[in-house]
């Protein structure tokens, strides 16, 4: 089952905090066990919400506004897309990413292609 991983209020520290290699070289051997583990779909990071543009299309007409649709105190800063055996496996590797850390990250099923 996939699983969708929605890092929110995406902060780690900065480039010049003294913490940042530390970090980095965690978050990097998250994505190497969840590669190990062969469930690593795909991830990435996300520009900041103000390079984001919405698209809604109603009664024929296409809108077309900069920014994001919701209005959140949250943002979504990066994703994973994890190939997992259950919800427990996703839950485990949620906990393990060191996002989880200085975010938040809510785990989602995705509908299989054809349901």
């Amino acid at each position: 089952m996939k699983y969708l991983f929605l890092v929110y209020d995406c902060t780690p520290p900065a480039p010049t905090d003294p913490g940042f290699a530390d970090a980095l070289a965690r978050v990097n051997a998250f994505a190497e066990e969840c590669k190990r583990r062969n469930v690593l779909v795909t991830h990435g990071r996300l520009r900041d919400e103000s390079a984001a543009t919405t698209v809604s299309v109603r009664d024929g007409r296409t809108l077309i506004t900069d920014g994001p649709f919701a209005e959140s105190h949250e943002h979504i800063g990066g994703y994973y897309v994890l190939d997992c055996r259950d919800l427990d496996e996703a839950l485990e590797l949620a906990a393990l990413c060191p996002l989880a850390e200085w975010s938040s990250i809510e785990v989602r099923p995705v509908v299989p292609d054809g349901s």
